[in-house]
């Protein structure tokens, strides 16, 4: 059974125009009763397919001008629980994955300049014990970022 439907897609693609749209104004314009469709996205945030209705903060807006993407090795792959919960002690790493390949992790960290991104580096992610080396690859802007197509 397939987890989303022809309403359930219909929903996402119109929260994707803009995720500020009432419910009642997207129900106008599928022709689906405003109670559908807040039942329909409340299931969808319950079953993880949407993660959450919230603003997509553009970093440069605010002065982060830098972001990196790091790869981490570990001493030991078996310490990567450990060590996630400790990287998500940082606020500057926004994205971390399981990666296969010469890392364990791979994380996004966004700062503000060269010498904070030096400071997370250096100070933060080095200290966290088990981290044997950091390999990064300066982000120089987003081409584009999109959701998987439905």
């Amino acid at each position: 059974m397939d987890l989303l439907d022809e309403f359930d897609i219909s929903i996402i693609k119109e929260l994707e125009k803009d995720g500020r749209m009432a419910f009642s104004a997207i129900a106008t314009n599928l022709k689906i009763s405003n109670t559908m469709v807040h039942q329909r996205i409340n299931r969808m945030i319950e079953q993880g397919v949407i993660g959450g209705i919230k603003p997509i903060i553009q970093e440069k807006k605010i002065g982060y001008d830098w972001a990196s993407f790091t790869g981490l090795t570990l001493n030991k792959d078996s310490d990567s629980e450990r060590i996630i919960e400790a990287l998500k002690e940082i606020p500057e790493i926004t994205e971390c994955y399981y990666v296969t390949g010469s890392f364990t992790l791979y994380i996004k960290i966004i700062a503000k300049n060269h010498e904070h991104m030096r400071r997370i580096l250096y100070e933060k992610i080095d200290g966290i014990p088990g981290i044997d080396k950091t390999d990064s690859i300066v982000e120089l802007g987003c081409a584009f970022k999109r959701n998987i197509s439905l």
